[in-house]
C-alpha cells in the first residue's frame, strides 16, 4: 500500500507535459488484435490501467517491444483464443474497465469474444447494454452466464446493418466500430460517440485499410474489408489531465504552462473554466495559466441566474473533469451548481472537501451547490482515501491548496489514470512525497 503525504500551500510554477490519452490508448490497443501485422503506437502512458492491458494482450500471446519510454511495436500473428476460456482471463479481465473493449476486435477477426464483468471506478452503474446490442445486430449470438459473470458473443461472420445506439457510449461505439470494419457490407452507426478517442481510433482504423467515413460527426458509415494491415499511430494528449493542470494552477495561484495540448481536440474545456473567472491563455499550442494572486470569479447566466456547469457527450463537456470543476470551485468568488448527469456515485467524494472546509451542498447524487470561499478562507489539511481516479486527483489538488500536511491513501486509484504524478509535481515546486507502508 501507497499513500502521498503533502504539504500544501505552497505556489508552483514551472512547466508540465501531459501523458498521452489514457480513455484513447485503452481503444488503440485493443484495435491491434484486428491484424497480423505490425502496428507502432507512440505516447502510451505509463499507468495502472494501459499496463494491464499491455499485459492482457501479451497473455493473448501478441508479441510486444517497447522500442522507448511509451513507444510500443505489437504484433498479434498468432493470438491465443484458448486464454479467453481459462480461469487467470476471468481474474484478469475484471481489473478493468477498457478490457470491454477486446470484445469487438475478437469477434470480428477470431468469430468469438468473451469478458468477465469488467471492473474500473465506482462511480455508479456502467451499462453494457450499449455494446451488446449493437454486437448482435452485427450477427453475433450473446450469452451471459449469471453465475460468474461472463459475457461472450460468437458469430461466423458479422453482416453490417444499421444501428441507433441507445446512448451515445464512448467505449460502446469503439467496440461495435472495431467489429464493424471487418464485417461484410455496409454498417452505420447513428448517435455514434465523436469524442476525439473516437476520431482518433478511426484515422488509424483508415489508414489500416477500414473504409470509414463520417468520422467527427454522430453518424459513422463503415464499408466492410476482408483484412487489415499495420500502421504507425500517435496518441494524443490527455485532455482530462490538461483540465487537471488548469485546476491545479487556480487553486495554488500558480503561474504554469501545460506544453503540447492540440487545442483543436479541447473541445468546451477552455470556456468552462473560463466561466469560472480562470484566464487561460493560448501561447502556440501551449496553455499559459496566470497566478490568479486576486482570485477568479464565476460569472452568472445570462438571466443572472446561478451558472450551472454539466457534462455531456462530445462535443460538451467532458463528465471526467466535473470533479476539478467542483473542486476549484470552492476557492472562487460567486456559486455554481455542478450538475453530474452519467454516474450517480461520482460527487459522493465532496463529503471530503466538506471537512477540509469546503462550502457544498450536494442536493442529491447528481446535483451539488458549491459557494467559493474567493481565498478568504483556505482548506485546512485532512487524512483522505482516493474512491477513484479522478475524484482522487481532485482531492490531491485540495491538499495542495490547503494548509498544513495532508495525507491521501488508496493512491492506487490515482496511479491508474497519471503517470508518475508525485515525480511530475515535485519539478513544478510541490512539496508531495510518496510514502510506501
Amino acid at each position: 500500500m501507497e499513500s502521498f503525504v503533502i504539504e500544501g500551500g505552497h505556489t508552483l510554477k514551472g512547466s508540465i507535459t501531459p501523458q498521452g490519452a489514457k480513455n484513447e490508448a485503452l481503444q488503440i490497443l485493443c484495435a491491434v488484435l484486428l491484424t497480423p501485422e505490425a502496428i507502432t503506437i507512440k505516447n502510451i502512458p505509463d499507468i495502472i490501467d494501459v499496463n494491464k492491458l499491455i499485459g492482457l494482450l501479451k497473455n493473448f500471446g501478441v508479441i510486444i517491444e517497447k522500442l522507448a519510454k511509451g513507444h510500443y511495436r505489437f504484433k498479434a500473428k498468432k493470438v491465443k483464443m484458448d486464454y479467453l476460456n481459462s480461469d487467470q482471463f476471468k481474474l484478469d479481465g475484471k481489473g478493468l474497465r477498457g478490457s470491454i473493449m477486446l470484445v469487438g476486435p475478437l469477434l470480428a477477426r477470431f468469430g468469438k469474444g468473451s469478458i468477465p464483468l469488467p471492473g474500473g471506478d465506482k462511480i455508479g452503474r456502467r451499462r453494457l447494454d450499449t455494446h451488446f446490442d449493437g454486437l448482435v445486430k452485427l450477427g453475433a449470438k450473446f450469452n451471459y452466464n449469471r453465475e460468474d459473470s461472463f459475457y461472450n458473443v460468437q458469430a461466423k461472420k458479422l453482416k453490417g446493418t444499421d444501428l441507433l445506439l441507445d446512448e451515445a457510449s464512448v467505449t460502446g461505439t469503439a467496440n461495435i466500430l472495431m467489429a464493424s470494419v471487418l464485417a461484410e457490407g455496409k454498417t452505420t452507426i447513428y448517435n455514434a460517440a465523436c469524442e476525439p478517442y473516437i476520431q482518433q481510433l478511426c484515422g488509424m482504423l483508415n489508414r489500416m485499410g477500414a473504409k470509414i467515413s463520417g468520422v467527427g460527426s454522430n453518424l459513422l458509415t463503415i464499408e466492410g474489408v476482408k483484412t487489415l494491415k499495420g500502421t504507425d499511430h500517435n496518441i494524443l494528449p490527455d485532455m482530462i489531465e490538461i483540465g487537471s493542470w488548469v485546476g491545479l494552477a487556480a487553486m495554488t495561484q500558480s503561474e504554469i504552462t501545460i506544453k503540447n495540448v492540440r487545442w483543436e481536440y479541447l473541445g468546451q474545456m477552455p470556456s468552462i473554466f473560463g466561466k469560472l473567472g480562470i484566464t487561460i491563455e493560448k501561447r502556440d499550442d501551449d496553455i499559459f495559466v496566470p497566478a490568479h494572486t486576486n482570485g477568479y470569479e464565476i460569472q452568472s447566466s445570462i438571466d443572472g441566474s446561478i451558472l450551472t456547469i454539466s457534462d455531456a457527450p462530445w462535443p460538451g463537456f467532458t463528465p471526467d473533469l466535473l470533479s476539478i470543476i467542483l473542486v476549484v470551485a470552492t476557492q472562487a468568488r460567486g456559486s455554481v451548481l455542478v450538475h453530474q448527469k452519467m454516474f450517480e456515485s461520482r460527487l459522493f467524494f465532496v463529503d471530503k472537501l466538506i471537512d477540509m472546509g469546503a462550502k457544498i451542498i450536494l442536493c442529491d447524487p447528481h446535483r451539488a451547490t458549491v459557494i467559493g470561499h474567493d481565498f478568504k478562507s483556505r482548506l485546512k489539511s485532512a487524512t483522505l482515501t482516493s474512491p477513484d481516479i479522478r475524484a482522487g486527483v481532485s482531492l490531491l489538488i485540495a491538499a495542495l491548496s490547503a494548509k498544513g500536511t495532508s495525507t491521501i491513501y488508496n493512491i492506487e486509484q490515482i496511479d491508474r489514470g497519471y503517470e508518475s504524478i508525485d515525480v511530475r509535481l515535485k519539478q513544478i515546486g510541490a512539496k508531495i512525497k510518496r510514502v510506501r507502508s
